[in-house]
């Protein structure tokens, strides 16, 4: 299958090298010369622009970091949209279901049909082939590319609902933000009162606290100080920032919600956007005054 891929940074290069892998044909674009020629390396071929690769292929992926990335590469100067083989866009990014829905109608006019198609999993799900796929829009389309998409992960169809898997893939993210900042404050609160946070985490993980944070982040980068699970406080922020927006929107009151999006705000203000989001943890045990992990002793 042709395959024009849009977006090869930390997701969207082990998502891409995967379909080449096994012997889909791509073509991709990237403003990053070393990230292109590193495929081009593996098979791929360059373009010159997402106009481009609309050009030359009838289904594009791309896997950009923020909303207007996703509209400009879309439907703007040089984009998707003014391609002329294209037929279908499929947008593995994260933008919320209003974005969505914008890009949606403006490819619309040019006769060409979006799909959402966020992930989830991180890095490690991208380079396993692991991620969970959803997917909304015209069910046509979404059988044409399923098994492109079965090469990423998982694949859930959500509905035809232009959006719907945005929506999905929010409350998805709302629970993993939850999950680190709720197991944050109860780590700390056991190693600040003298408890062993090894322990802690072998406990929780045996009973009924049970969670990703606990399961995967903890060991994996939270109690080793390595903090580097691969997904960054800013791409967090903005989902949880989307999250909120799309609650409001559908006239909802969500209380742990709102208090989660608050200490995310705290996080990204001391850690910075490009830090891993596992360094939650950090204003917390800053405000204790512990730290959790071998730096504790």
């Amino acid at each position: 299958m042709d395959i024009g891929f849009i977006g090869l940074g930390k997701m969207g290069f082990p998502m891409a090298r995967r379909l080449i892998e096994v012997k889909h044909q791509l073509v991709v674009f990237d403003q990053r010369k070393e990230a292109v020629d590193r495929l081009v390396a593996l098979g791929a071929q360059a373009a010159s622009s997402p106009k481009d690769i609309a050009d030359r292929t009838e289904t594009v992926l791309a896997s950009l970091p923020s909303l207007q990335a996703s509209l400009e590469v879309a439907t703007g100067e040089s984009g998707v949209i003014e391609g002329k083989r294209v037929k279908r866009f499929v947008d593995l990014s994260t933008v919320g279901s209003h974005m969505s829905a914008r890009i949606h109608d403006l490819l619309a006019n040019q006769n060409i049909v979006q799909l959402d198609s966020p992930v989830s999993g991180g890095v490690g799900g991208a380079e396993k082939g692991t991620l969970a796929v959803m997917v909304s829009g015209p069910k046509a389309d979404f059988e044409a590319v399923k098994s492109a998409l079965d090469v990423i992960g998982r694949v859930f169809f959500i509905g035809e609902k232009p959006g719907s898997a945005q929506t999905m893939k929010l409350a998805n993210n709302l629970l993993s933000a939850t999950a680190v900042a709720a197991t944050s404050e109860a780590v700390v609160m056991g190693v600040k009162s003298g408890l062993d946070p090894s322990v802690m985490i072998d406990v929780i993980n045996s009973g009924s606290g049970l969670n990703t944070a606990s399961r995967d982040k903890f060991p994996r980068s939270i109690l080793p100080r390595t903090f580097d699970f691969g997904f960054a406080t800013g791409l967090m922020v903005k989902d949880v920032r989307l999250c909120l927006e799309e609650m409001r929107a559908l006239g909802l009151s969500m209380e742990v919600a709102e208090a989660v999006a608050r200490l995310w705000e705290v996080v990204i203000r001391e850690m910075g956007a490009e830090s891993d989001f596992t360094s939650a943890i950090k204003p917390i045990e800053k405000a204790a005054g512990v730290v959790v992990g071998k730096s504790n002793g």
